[in-house]
């Protein structure tokens, strides 16, 4: 993972967050409290205050989060002062925030002159109105992240990761990745340390084993379930047998051209992909609950070898096997 240079001694910081009437609380609050506890952590140890954190909305006085509180701002930053991080959280306020001219044209001019740029959640669909996000890799909550690449298509995104740096430019997943994101920025600034003492403080993962897609993966396809729903329940009684394009298409009754299309406009990926998630899933809950060994797991979920299904993991969920049951298993 790239890196941003670390802060010098007593330079202290300015975190730019947007906000805005439908914002995601969490998201705000969640970045807000890493901050706030990087600032103690370093003072604490003697050091000054890195970080001057400021929430700011198009009127400053206020806006109301989607949980109903409200979050006391600033107005938006002028063009003379100097910011060193945006911020630009989700919630269901984002689509008025890209559809406001004014709010895209401070942002681009604040982007520009800011040493990076973040998002949160759907926030990313903010920065990609804007520009900022393309031809970079980004990622956003997983539940929008085939909107953003279908309205975005110079935009790589990956719905994976819990946060992504593309040079200066920064993406979280949804909601608490915020804290993962935020997390990730203090170590880059003032060390592995200090971001440790903040994660232990909040009683959370430095870095989080796994990526978003530690989710059910049957919850994932499931904005599917009325097109493709008695054919996610066939692959889960059959996922130890050949489950190929070919096999998929007849048990839906489609060609493979017409099934291939119409899967991923329903759930945002290929079958391929699909099939390896429920695999996955049906592994995690294997070694959860019981102590078959790997091996079988392996091969009653389909996968054909170990090695195969450590791939698999690795590849959705950042860990091994192993490390899973161990992490995992009461």
């Amino acid at each position: 993972m790239p890196k941003s240079p670390r802060s010098q001694p007593n330079t202290v910081r300015n975190i730019d967050m947007l906000t805005f009437p439908g914002v995601q609380l969490l998201d705000v609050t969640g970045p807000f409290q890493v901050f706030a506890s990087a600032n103690d952590a370093v003072e604490a140890a003697g050091g000054a205050r890195p970080y001057r954190i400021r929430l700011m909305a198009q009127d400053g006085g206020g806006v109301t989060s989607t949980a109903g509180v409200g979050l006391a701002t600033v107005p938006l930053s002028r063009r003379e002062e100097v910011v060193d991080t945006l911020i630009v959280p989700g919630g269901s306020g984002v689509e008025a925030v890209a559809a406001n001219p004014a709010m895209i044209d401070w942002l681009q001019q604040r982007a520009s002159v800011a040493r990076r740029v973040a998002s949160v959640c759907t926030g990313a669909f903010v920065l990609a109105t804007a520009g900022i996000l393309d031809g970079r890799r980004a990622t956003t909550h997983w539940r929008f992240a085939a909107r953003l690449a279908q309205r975005f298509p110079a935009i790589r995104v990956e719905p994976d990761p819990i946060f992504l740096c593309d040079g200066s430019v920064w993406t979280s997943a949804g909601v608490t990745a915020g804290i993962d994101l935020a997390l990730a920025l203090v170590e880059a600034d003032l060390g592995r340390s200090v971001a440790l003492a903040v994660a232990r403080y909040l009683v959370v993962f430095l870095k989080r084993p796994g990526g978003q897609a530690q989710f059910s993966a049957a919850l994932a396809l499931q904005a599917a379930e009325d097109k493709f729903g008695a054919l996610h329940d066939w692959i889960n009684d059959h996922l130890a047998v050949e489950l190929s394009l070919t096999v998929l298409a007849e048990q839906a009754g489609m060609s493979e051209r017409s099934f291939s299309r119409h899967y991923a406009e329903a759930t945002g990926q290929t079958p391929a992909r699909a099939v390896e998630r429920l695999r996955v899933e049906a592994a995690r809950q294997m070694l959860c609950e019981s102590r078959v060994p790997f091996k079988r797991v392996a091969q009653r979920c389909g996968f054909g070898s170990e090695e195969t299904m450590r791939r698999s993991f690795l590849r959705l969920l950042a860990v091994t096997p192993q490390d899973y049951r161990s992490r995992f298993t009461i």
